[in-house]
């Protein structure tokens, strides 16, 4: 096999690449309208996401951090409050809690599939509990079916923080479908990313729609009568929402193609399980979308993941870790009263991850270098018995 010259984490230049018409044009057409703020372009992107994720309603704001604080303000989380939240996750769904004014409360992960322990969220739960957010980790999707029981139980909300499950899907339901509202986030490198930031509240009620209408625009229903002292400027450029209707239309092929690759890495790498290295566990088939490919780097692995991520890098292979500290151990939170040894699971987790190259079209040859790459690496650094 000949050895490709550089495997890179994504490639977005090679996704726009066969788009660049379409995507200039819808660029075009933004700069000869002059609709710069909340144009015609947003409108149609915000019905045509909303769609796709199986709800009536979307409303485009700055990032997945203000779709997250503003939505979760829309669903009446405040001051008082306590959101149940996995500690395994990106910290922006920590700072969208604390933005909202409320109390995150803090479980723990699955081992194998580094999506929030839902048992631990049931003992998780008190009086004060108002929101659960169950975070769609690497593209996989917690169980719709057990969110909405436990929501049920114990009448309390579900948000969804969907930022890295577009289009992901689990027992028959979509990301962004199973809860009163969702957030995503259309960070370049997502599945589907703007050439800038972005973000969605997708809704089933049109009430949380409209109330997040007006937070992202100074808490304004029309212009200069400003209702909401909450509001804030967070709204989704009419630039940003012309890329993504374009790159809507792509979505689920990437999606597919994104799975067809986790499968060939799932089973290039099996013969490694014998030396400590296990992907993360799929309970959703071809329902997850896979925006992150991750491995794990067991005790019984004989390298650790410092030396196989610099391996990787003198074969021009990027990884990277997602992620490396777990929200309570972060220094900006420790005010939060939670220390090491709190958390055991995803403290373990974020020692052992490693995420490989994934992106749509990715090409076999480039998977099995990166598959030949960490062999050569562990047959060098043999099992001492």
């Amino acid at each position: 096999m000949a050895s490709p010259s550089f495997v890179p984490f994504v490639d977005l230049a090679q996704q726009h690449h066969p788009l660049r018409s379409e995507l200039l044009a819808a660029m075009a057409a933004v700069a000869d309208r002059g609709d710069y703020i909340l144009g015609r372009s947003v409108l149609q992107f915000e019905q045509s996401f909303a769609a796709a994720c199986g709800v009536c309603h979307g409303v485009g704001v700055g990032s997945g951090t203000d779709a997250l604080t503003l939505g979760l303000q829309a669903c009446g989380v405040g001051p008082g409050d306590q959101v149940v939240l996995p500690v395994n996750t990106f910290v922006a769904t920590l700072i969208g809690v604390l933005q909202a004014g409320a109390t995150p409360v803090f479980v723990d992960c699955d081992l194998k599939t580094g999506l929030m322990d839902l048992t631990a969220v049931e003992q998780a739960i008190t009086r004060r509990t108002r929101a659960i957010i169950p975070v769609h980790l690497y593209g996989q999707m917690v169980s719709p079916l057990a969110l909405r029981a436990l929501a049920k139980a114990y009448d309390v909300i579900v948000f969804e923080d969907a930022a890295q499950a577009h289009g992901a899907e689990r027992e028959g339901l979509k990301a962004g479908s199973v809860g009163l509202a969702a957030a995503f986030s259309f960070y370049p490198s997502k599945n589907l990313g703007a050439m800038g930031d972005g973000g969605m509240v997708v809704a089933q009620q049109e009430l949380v729609a409209q109330t997040v209408r007006s937070l992202r625009n100074y808490g304004s229903t029309r212009k200069y009568y400003h209702t909401d002292p909450g509001g804030t400027n967070s709204r989704l450029d009419t630039l940003q929402a012309a890329v993504l209707q374009i790159k809507l239309a792509h979505l689920d092929a990437w999606n597919c193609d994104r799975n067809r690759l986790a499968k060939l890495y799932d089973q290039a790498l099996s013969p490694l399980a014998h030396s400590g290295i296990f992907p993360m566990v799929n309970d959703s088939g071809s329902g997850h979308v896979y925006h992150l490919y991750v491995i794990r780097l067991t005790q019984d692995c004989p390298v650790d993941r410092t030396r196989l991520q610099q391996e990787l890098a003198a074969e021009d292979i990027q990884s990277g870790i997602h992620y490396p500290v777990p929200c309570h151990l972060q220094p900006a939170f420790h005010h939060l009263g939670c220390g090491a040894g709190n958390f055991p699971i995803a403290e373990r987790l974020s020692q052992e991850i490693l995420s490989l190259p994934m992106f749509p079209g990715m090409t076999d040859n480039q998977l099995e270098y990166v598959v030949e790459t960490i062999a050569k690496v562990v047959k060098a650094h043999p099992v001492l018995i």
